[in-house]
């Protein structure tokens, strides 16, 4: 059986150490708590978009400041430029055929 090994120090140098680590744990709670609230996601969420959708002008206009070295800003700005396509494309024929019904009678 191992005998309890009584750590090396003395009582102000533990004390000083339970206070340290009870600083770094508040300090952990406390940015955790930041990241998790609804409001620190929806202003993340806000400026990822509009980098995304700076990032598709810069697709599309060939500038070289665009998001070529960064493969998750290109994929989210692919994925902006798809859903424009598709939102343009699907607008394009409800109209359509709303004329079509009209123009029917």
């Amino acid at each position: 059986m191992s005998t309890p090994t009584t750590p090396q120090g003395s009582s102000g140098e533990l004390k000083a150490e339970v206070l340290r680590s009870r600083a770094e744990l508040a300090a952990a709670i406390d940015e955790l708590t930041t990241r998790l609230s609804p409001g620190y996601q929806a202003s993340r969420l806000a400026q990822e978009a509009k980098q995304a959708a700076g990032d598709a002008k810069a697709m599309l206009t060939g500038d070289k400041n665009g998001p070529a070295h960064s493969p998750r800003r290109a994929r989210n700005a692919k994925i902006l430029l798809g859903a424009t396509i598709g939102l343009v494309a699907l607008s394009a024929a409800v109209v359509t055929t709303v004329a079509l019904r009209r123009a029917r009678g």
